[in-house]
């Protein structure tokens, strides 16, 4: 549908989940992975990639992430810990190491993001973190951006501590 209204992908990405929750019901494979779509307004269109960010991102546990080589297509990051759903959870909450990825290779100091759909804020976190972003998130159900607003309220509270 993206390519059909003129945009130009330019990677898929997998992200590959080795803790993915098993398929209760065993009629079905179970579900381990979700598709990311990268892409542009169209072929001519500029975009950030963090080359160097990515190449020399720390592998955090991915499997598929060697340190000082080029970043493949293949993700291995677990599913969002309970850590990160303190303030409650999101039934299609994304973890933080996928979303801090993301961001650091599609950003710049002083991008605007945009989540049109919010959920657990989890866009918003990493943004805060990485830190020098602006954020907006988007969501029809009140509770979720109350956790976001929780979520980042925690974050500041502690680099507060930290100082």
């Amino acid at each position: 549908m993206l390519q059909k209204l003129g945009f130009h992908i330019l990677n898929d990405i997998t992200w590959y989940k080795p803790n993915a929750a098993p398929n209760l019901a065993c009629k079905t494979f179970a579900h381990s992975h979700e598709t990311l779509l990268w892409a542009v307004k169209d072929k001519k269109a500029k975009h950030i990639f963090n080359y160097s960010i990515m190449k020399n991102l720390d592998n955090q546990g991915d499997c598929f992430k060697n340190v000082g080589k080029q970043m493949r297509t293949v993700w291995a990051i677990n599913s969002a810990p309970k850590s990160e759903k303190t303030f409650g959870k999101h039934p299609t909450q994304k973890p933080l190491m996928l979303l801090t990825r993301i961001i650091l290779a599609s950003t710049n100091d002083g991008s605007v993001i945009l989540d049109p759909f919010n959920g657990g804020g989890t866009t918003g976190l990493a943004a805060n973190i990485i830190g020098k972003r602006q954020y907006i998130g988007i969501d029809i159900e009140e509770g979720f951006l109350d956790l976001t607003v929780n979520r980042i309220e925690q974050v500041q509270k502690q680099k507060r501590l930290i100082g």
